[in-house]
Formats: structure tokens, sequence, C-alpha cells
């Protein structure tokens, strides 16, 4: 990609969709999209595959289906705002922006500019406090009954979000006191367990040594010798990075799934392992395998066109590229890229990915997200196969431990309503 600068996405169209999908979106008739195009309500270009045919911004569809939702009354509001809709629940924790997540009132890109720790950023996020140069945390100890029944039940080779969840489920069964703690309390059992599922990361690989990895100084440290990869500075500080990228972003899926488990009264356990199931699905943490697979069938630079022009002709979406949030591009892309680089310089795998977001560029299509700039890192230190998900999995639950506390505060249950579409009688 030449210079290999996220800024080369700027301007570029947001998300282009088709006009079958921009009517099905509307619920409306072709002839009413044509009408809303001629109002310059929705705005459309050629087809970069047939200029006969034409595409049409995302964006604008949508808004103009939040103003049919808001004109349809509170069922319809209430229903979209679980879909990417209005905001839902008060939060004091992170927003973001064009330029990125915020973090109590801190951008993101503050705190990558400044090299911040990753235990600093945790304790921010959890009670607005930071910690003298982030080596707070004390370490732990390996907990052989849980290795065992971990390694017992299959972890090697499994993506890591799975092998966390067990792990984090036998840990809960094993802390009687996780029940009614004070929060004081409950922050110290949120550091160990957070550096408890660094070192189980080494129970999914063969590279891992777990043992080392207790005696590690800092979070980053112990990942990076829990997948086998050494503690070199420039290996640490890459992961480093990529925690804190990943550290939060408001009412994510996993999030708000630790959030309702918080609500019912659940321990921390339970709710952290609430957020690693929904983590584990393909549609959120686990979308960086489907972007290593792409990547896998690319191979090398030479057959990114070849490749990416093949999946779109058979209509088959390509991972890792457009994020509705940012349609101007996900700015937690470019500081992974960046650090990708500083650690493997042009390295076939990173010019596989250069060639791939140059071909999605030159299609039109959205800029990569936070998925493509792990899969970099990974690749860049030889993760191995899910590192992408160990990263953000680890990353993550800092967040998922300050939505947790926080939903605590509040006394409601999270319990949104459905509506019934059903036949009132199926046997009519």
């Amino acid at each position: 990609m030449g210079q290999n600068d996220q800024s080369r996405f700027n301007n570029q169209p947001s998300d282009l969709i088709s006009a079958r999908q921009a009517v099905q979106l509307l619920g409306v008739k072709p002839a009413t999209l044509y009408t809303y195009v001629s109002r310059g309500l929705i705005r459309a270009v050629p087809s970069q595959h047939d200029s006969r045919q034409r595409r049409y911004f995302r964006a604008d569809v949508e808004r103009l289906c939040k103003r049919r939702d808001a004109r349809a009354g509170h069922t319809a509001v209430a229903a979209g705002a679980l879909r990417w809709g209005e905001p839902v629940i008060d939060t004091a924790i992170s927003s973001f922006s064009e330029q990125g997540p915020v973090y109590r009132g801190v951008p993101l890109v503050e705190l990558v500019r400044k090299e911040a720790s990753f235990e600093a950023v945790a304790e921010w996020l959890w009670a607005g406090r930071a910690i003298d140069g982030g080596l707070g945390w004390p370490r732990v100890a390996v907990e052989p009954s849980i290795v065992e029944a971990v390694k017992a039940a299959g972890a090697l080779g499994e993506p890591y979000a799975g092998v966390l969840l067990a792990a984090v489920s036998l840990a809960g069964l094993r802390d009687p006191g996780r029940f009614g703690a004070p929060e004081e309390a409950e922050r110290a059992r949120a550091r160990a367990l957070i550096r408890q599922m660094a070192l189980w990361l080494a129970l999914g690989n063969e590279r891992g040594d777990i043992e080392q990895a207790a005696k590690a100084q800092t979070t980053a440290q112990a990942v990076a010798l829990a997948l086998g990869v050494g503690q070199a500075q420039e290996v640490t500080g890459a992961i480093e990075r990529a925690l804190i990228v990943c550290a939060d972003h408001e009412l994510n899926a996993s999030t708000f799934a630790a959030r309702v488990a918080a609500s019912t009264g659940a321990d921390l356990y339970a709710s952290v392992a609430a957020g690693l199931a929904a983590l584990s699905g393909p549609r959120h943490g686990a979308h960086s395998e489907r972007v290593e697979a792409l990547l896998d069938e690319v191979g090398s630079p030479e057959r990114a066109a070849l490749v990416v022009r093949r999946r779109l002709r058979r209509g088959e979406d390509i991972a890792g590229f457009g994020h509705r949030l940012y349609p101007k591009g996900d700015p937690r892309t470019a500081p992974l890229l960046e650090v990708a680089r500083q650690v493997a310089g042009t390295s076939p795998a990173l010019r596989t990915i250069d060639a791939v977001c140059a071909v999605m560029l030159d299609a039109g299509h959205a800029p990569p997200t936070l998925d493509v700039g792990l899969v970099a890192i990974s690749r860049a230190l030889d993760l191995g196969p899910s590192g992408a998900t160990a990263l953000f999995a680890i990353g993550r639950s800092a967040g998922w431990v300050a939505h947790i506390f926080e939903q605590r505060r509040s006394p409601e249950l999270l319990r949104p309503r459905a509506r019934f579409v059903g036949s009132p009688n199926p046997h009519a």
C-alpha cells in the first residue's frame, strides 16, 4: 500500500449497498428509492463493476430509516436501539467520536501517545485513578487443578475465547468469597483474574510457558510468554498497545452481555464469562479469525486482487472492513498497523495485509477495522492461530470489569421487552 497510512482511507464511501438492499431496509418500492435520490436524500454512485447500476450510501438509508421509526412511535425507536441505534444505558466509562474511543474523557490516541500501561488504563476505567508505572498488580500463582481440568477438556488448539471461558468458570467455583464483596475487594479480585487469564492463554497452544508467564511483571509480558513469543521489549510493547486499544468500546455486544449478567447480581467470574461467551462469536471477537482465513487464502500480495474480486463476485463479505460507528475509518486500526510495522517491517505477511487493504480501497469499499490491526500484530509477532482473539479478550476484559462495577451500582435489572410477531393461534 505504499506509505501504508490509514489517512489514505479518509473521505472514501463509508458503506455502499445495492438497490435491492436499500429498498429492503427502507421497506419501500424501487420507485420510491429513486425519488429519495432525486430529492437528494440518498446519495448514489455508479457501481465499480457495472456503470449501468448504482450503489447507495448505507448511512443515508439508515438515517431515513431512523426518521421513519421515530414517526412510528416509541416501540420502533426502542427496537432500533438494540441495533446500533440510540443510547440505552448511561455510562461514565467511555464514549467515542470520529477520532476513536474516549476512556473517561481521555482520548485513546492520547493514551497511545503517552505509552500508558495496560494496568494503568484498566485502573482508570474502573475508578478514574492511575497507578504508578502500571506495575501495581501482584503476580498470581498457577492453579494446577484449573490447568489440568482445562487441558483434559481438550483446550489445545481451541480458540482462546473458549479456553478462557472454561478456565474463568472453573476459577469462579474455586472462590467461595466471590459473592457480595465490597468494590475495593472486587478490584483486587479483578486484577488477579485478568492476570490469571493472561496465564491461561498458554493452555491453548504448545509454545506457551505458563510457569514463566506467572513470573512476569506486567500483563503484557505474561501474555507474550503465555503465547510463546518471549518478552523482548518490542514484542511486549506491541502487545501492550493492542491491549490498551481493545480495553473498552462503549456498549459492544460482549460488554452488554457482561452488564446484563451483572445486573442480575451474578458474581465477577460469571459476568466476565458472559462477556467471553459473546466474544467467541464470529460477528464479534472471533471476527478476526475470519480475517486470518481471508489472509490465508490470499497467501501473498500478488494474489490479493484475485482473491478479493473472486469473493466479491460470489457476493461474499470481506471480513475486517467497514465499522458502522466509524464511516471515515476505524481510528483504532492505524496505531496497531504502526506498531506491527515497527516490529516486522515489510514482512510478507504485512505486505499481504497492505495489498488486501489497497484492493478494497481501489474498489471503493470501507476502510479496515480493528480486526485487521489485531491480525497485523498477531502475524508480526507470530502469535499463531487465534492470536488476535487472545489480545482482544485480555484487553477487553478491563472494560468488562469497569462496566460490571458500574452496573452493580444501579438497582435496575436489565430486562428489555420483546414484541410478539407470531401467530396468535398456531393451529388456525
